[in-house]
């Protein structure tokens, strides 16, 4: 291709619409990625939805009769009629239309990804002990429709996102197209990057683009392809891949070695970049120069690449140092060319960067830098006359460090040199390298047994992961954020949002984290809740999802120190910040499941109950949650809702009678009204419902 470019361009000078041509026939070729990823990006893929209203025109599939195993009827349905509790369905991808009925307690709600959907949010509760922070949710949904829910309240608007998608170990670990993915499928791995892509598209939209990450953590069955599915999606970002030890004891594997580790991706946007924090020693080698408890002074003699005299002229220069000090005298000038000798200064020694061998080197700074740099005390003379003498010097880097508090000075040496009193804490500020190799990690001491013996006594929970390890993967770029957003779609345990909440104890803020699981019930459960006459949907089976038996009661637990039958949690947390765990947290928590609304419900303002929650939630889910505008209008601490134009000016006041309102949301759909009343309100943001809804529901993308 980069020779057709080249031939393009030639073209251009000669006749630039046969370039233009050549270039719009050229660019679908290119996007075929020959040299890239492929894979069947469009596979079929689709929930089923126990639980959920259906419609007239609903997708559904009939569950197999209870106390039956197997999957039933595979097809799909779609519902013409509903009447006293039976529907009447037709086949409506088959050539001959087939028709059946079934009652609708048999039917299960069946999303196609290539359909639109118009997501809605029911509150399942919360708990509140943070006062007027903002509230961390958990949102019930299947993560792909709800990261297209998240588009409209969070589009650019999340700072760092943590994911731990399946493994796809083949070990009935997750589902595609609501089937569990066998070890032996011929096509596991490109139904595993389809379905990372879709999700990572969306993921995108909602990162900042000018500073935020995206962390993922993966082992080795799908870390290679994960990294090129990286590069194709992220390509403007800096990405670097992290080895992490996650089990000391090594996973024996039979004529394999025994795993310990696992990857972890950094995907960056932006300005945003790894921030050096308080560390212990055992993130830094023991026998490195970099972490000593004082600043690092390096030689001026430059070493490497280009560390020759010829390599730059302007480097060759002597420094004159005064024995009896040892102290700079004076600083000469470059020397010309062919000339090696210094010219003699009284009572001074001339240091020139001559190598090991005696070849000829030069130094890093110039003699205009190191007059400056000398005044400031970043210059240490070292050795003596017979042996000769060493210049050492504090870079940029280092002194940062002094001008940012991190070391203070105590004084000056002989040669005006700073001083400093090495510190030996077990603590230092660093940002460590890329092989992790730290006890806190370990994912069965710190994430399986903090879950099961501890925060929910008796509940299991496959390969949770170490809670530190997920505190410190964050750590590095939102610990100096107090507020920032951070989105977990594949959560599991909870896992992310609970280390989100020990960061804001250490450092303060109010830090939020959106988790966003399924209520999949376990394989192994499955088979046992079908034997007792039990299907999707009854609550005697959703008790056992994910997200109900073990994602919510795990953050409620975290928040209020006490286990799921009231008792104190046993137990401290290590590291960092050591405490009770009973002492819970000072944090807020709300529990919701996605919805899917009638997009004709919508527009005629019909289910307001079901839109509020993502209103409050794009307003930064702090404090009250309008759930009903019986008023006209209502004003809450963060926003406000319109729904009745006529109090336009009083809704106006009241806004301005209050800090903080970040939005105004305003029902109409006549757009010169809404502009007029936004003229009102120049330094808040203004949304138009259900336009601006429909509108973003509409446009998620073709996936």
């Amino acid at each position: 291709m980069s020779r057709l470019s080249d031939l393009l361009r030639a073209a251009s000078q000669l006749d630039p619409q046969l370039a233009k041509d050549l270039e719009e026939e050229i660019q679908p070729l290119q996007k075929r990625l020959p040299f890239g990823l492929n894979f069947e990006r469009h596979a079929p893929e689709a929930v089923e939805l126990a639980g959920h209203k259906i419609r007239k025109g609903s997708k559904v599939r009939i569950l197999p009769p209870r106390g039956t195993g197997g999957q039933g009827d595979r097809r799909l349905w779609r519902v013409e009629s509903i009447a006293d509790g039976e529907a009447v369905l037709s086949t409506p991808a088959s050539e001959d239309v087939e028709t059946s009925s079934a009652p609708l307690d048999d039917l299960l709600l069946v999303a196609e990804f290539r359909d639109r959907i118009y997501p809605g949010l029911r509150p399942d509760g919360e708990v509140a002990r943070g006062g007027d922070k903002p509230f961390h949710t958990v949102i019930n949904g299947e993560n792909f429709h709800v990261l297209e829910q998240l588009t409209f309240t969070h589009e650019r608007a999340v700072d760092a996102i943590y994911i731990d998608p399946p493994y796809n170990t083949g070990a009935r670990d997750w589902k595609y197209n609501n089937d569990y993915v066998e070890g032996d499928d011929l096509y596991r791995h490109s139904k595993w990057l389809a379905f990372m892509e879709r999700r990572l598209k969306l993921a995108k939209r909602l990162l900042k683009p000018a500073n935020s990450v995206l962390i993922v953590s993966i082992d080795e069955k799908e870390y290679l392809r994960l990294g090129l599915l990286l590069e194709q999606t992220f390509p403007e970002a800096d990405i670097q891949m992290v080895s992490s030890q996650i089990n000391p004891a090594a996973s024996a594997r039979m004529g394999s070695f025994g795993r310990v580790d696992e990857y972890i991706y950094f995907v960056r946007l932006g300005g945003a970049v790894a921030q050096r924090v308080a560390l212990s020693r055992e993130w830094v080698s023991s026998k490195g120069r970099t972490h000593t408890g004082a600043p690092r002074w390096d030689m001026l003699r430059r070493s490497g690449g280009g560390a020759r005299r010829q390599d730059s002229p302007g480097g060759f220069y002597p420094i004159y140092v005064d024995p009896a000090g040892p102290k700079v005298k004076a600083v000469g000038t470059p020397l010309p060319t062919g000339v090696s000798d210094a010219p003699l200064v009284e009572g001074a020694v001339a240091v020139l960067p001559l190598r090991k061998d005696g070849s000829e080197g030069r130094w890093m700074w110039s003699s205009q830098e190191f007059e400056r740099r000398l005044a400031q005390g970043r210059v240490r003379i070292s050795g003596n006359a017979r042996r000769g003498f060493v210049v050492s010097i504090l870079k940029d880097g280092e002194y940062a460090k002094i001008v940012d508090g991190e070391y203070t000075p105590t004084g000056q040496g002989p040669d005006g040199s700073l001083t400093f009193e090495r510190d030996e804490t077990d603590l230092v500020r660093a940002v460590p390298g890329t092989q992790w190799r730290i006890s806190s990690h370990d994912a069965t001491q710190y994430g399986s047994r903090l879950l099961r013996d501890s925060l929910l006594p008796g509940r299991e929970f496959p390969f949770p992961k170490s809670l530190y390890a997920v505190e410190d993967a964050l750590r590095f770029f939102i610990a100096d954020n107090p507020n920032a957003v951070v989105v977990d779609f594949f959560s599991g345990s909870g896992t992310t949002a609970h280390a989100v909440m020990r960061l804001n104890k250490q450092y303060g803020g109010s830090r939020q984290c959106i988790s966003v699981t399924n209520n999949e019930v376990s394989a192994e459960e499955q088979g046992k809740l079908r034997a007792q006459g039990l299907r999707p949907g009854d609550p005697e089976w959703e008790q056992w999802g994910i997200c109900d038996y073990i994602t919510k009661p795990r953050i409620r637990a975290a928040i209020t120190g006490a286990t799921a039958t009231g008792g104190p949690i046993k137990g401290e947390y290590r590291f960092v910040d050591e405490f009770p765990i009973a002492d819970g947290f000072a944090e807020n928590a709300a529990f919701f499941t996605l919805t899917y609304e009638s997009p004709f419900m919508v527009s005629t303002d019909r289910a307001f109950a079901a839109i509020a929650p993502m209103l409050w939630l794009r307003a930064g889910a702090r404090g009250a949650r309008i759930d009903s505008v019986d008023q006209g209008f209502a004003v809450v601490d963060s926003y406000g809702v319109l729904r009745d134009l006529d109090q336009a000016a009083e809704f106006v006041d009241a806004l301005r009678e209050r800090d903080g309102i970040r939005i105004a949301y305003i029902v109409t759909d006549d757009e010169g009204r809404y502009q007029q009343v936004a003229s009102e309100l120049p330094r808040i943001e203004t949304v138009r419902l259900y336009e601006d809804y429909l509108r973003n529901c509409e446009s998620t993308g073709d996936f």
